[in-house]
């Protein structure tokens, strides 16, 4: 064999040997990478959520691992659902000796992780009495879970419409039905501008955008608790939020997000609220038109219906039929009626701040 032949197997050899060390030095910095990752996760899970991804949570809150879950909702079993929402279903269990309302995020990873990232930096940082409190987490591989104060007497959609007559609908009342009265239903969308009020005169404010009667909860004494953060969040500067993506529920949800607006506000709230009213007065969905009166062919939406109503002076008519009438203040109800059109204006910038709001509510009388 020629010097030239052994020149060419030497330096194809010395190619080989580098492309291995190069190869070799590789896998054990990615080794070491995976390694130091593994380190800064937080204890006792088995697959936990990477110090980026909980950086910000609230450290107080409990992690549950998996296997006590699957033990305490029966392998997450249906006969424990109590709520079907678009991010996950709710499940009512029991927890060191607590009952919990646990709700299992979308297993779409994208939606399940985004959701919530949502919840834990919002509801997570969030400590009022009309605000539902969340208890603890559990994010194993891609699995996530969210745990939640048990709320008795469910949601506000259960109380003012009969959902659970749906064959599809998962969620059983848990005490009977009663039509709610006008002073029961003034104190419950009093804690809702309570909670909101308090959400958006934070240091850093936090916008909800899915203001609507499913996402409020109501307790023993019918006390509202804001839930479901999903969509949740928080405004660093001039109290918007940049989005690429509409946000929210149709018939709650502010013209301007449906005209293309890609900056969230407060004010967005303000108007999903003020449907809020409407319907907890009229006991009417905010998002399915209906004919607005008999013989009429054309369909309108709630809230064109009650701006209508509400110029011909007609309010006590609006009022849902299970409202008692005896010792009902006409004057009380025209407030109520006043105060949730200014709510829900189209026009971005003649709606109150939820601070204004929750002064006018308390100022009309029962």
């Amino acid at each position: 064999m020629d010097h030239i032949a052994l020149g060419i197997l030497a330096a194809i050899a010395s190619f080989f040997v580098a492309t291995l060390l190069f190869t070799l030095m590789l896998v054990l910095c990615q080794r070491g990478k995976n390694r130091n990752q593994q380190t800064r996760t937080r204890p006792n899970s088995q697959l936990s959520i990477p110090i980026g991804e909980s950086a910000s949570f609230d450290p107080s809150l409990n992690w549950v691992s998996m296997p006590e879950l699957i033990q305490a909702t029966r392998n997450f079993s249906p006969d424990l659902i109590i709520g079907d929402g678009s991010f996950g279903l709710v499940y009512r269990c029991c927890l060191a000796n607590r009952t919990v309302a646990v709700k299992k995020l979308s297993s779409d990873a994208f939606q399940g992780f985004r959701e919530f990232r949502a919840e834990m930096e919002t509801l997570g940082k969030l400590r009022h009495p009309n605000i539902v409190t969340i208890l603890g987490y559990c994010a194993t591989g891609w699995d996530r879970i969210l745990i939640y104060e048990f709320i008795e007497n469910g949601s506000l959609d259960q109380w003012l419409l009969d959902t659970s007559s749906s064959e599809n609908d998962v969620s059983a009342s848990l005490v009977p039905r009663l039509p709610l009265s006008w002073e029961t239903r003034l104190k419950i969308i009093r804690g809702v501008a309570d909670g909101l009020a308090y959400m958006h005169n934070l240091d850093t404010p936090i916008i909800h955008r899915d203001i609507k009667a499913s996402n409020v909860l109501l307790d023993k004494e019918f006390e509202a608790h804001i839930a479901d953060f999903g969509l949740a969040r928080i405004i660093e500067s001039s109290h918007s939020h940049v989005s690429t993506q509409v946000a929210g529920t149709m018939g709650y949800m502010p013209p301007e997000y449906l005209l293309g607006a890609t900056t969230a506000t407060t004010f967005g709230d303000v108007y999903s609220f003020g449907i809020l009213m409407l319907e907890i007065a009229t006991g009417m969905r905010p998002n399915l038109p209906f004919k607005a009166e008999e013989g009429d062919c054309q369909e309108v939406r709630l809230a064109e219906w009650a701006r209508r109503m509400v110029e011909h002076n007609r309010q006590m008519k609006m009022l849902d039929a299970n409202i008692s009438r005896d010792g009902l203040g006409e004057a009380g109800v025209v407030e109520f009626f006043k105060i949730a059109m200014s709510c829900a204006s189209d026009i971005c910038k003649e709606r109150p701040a939820m601070k204004e709001v929750v002064d006018l509510l308390n100022g009309i009388s029962t």
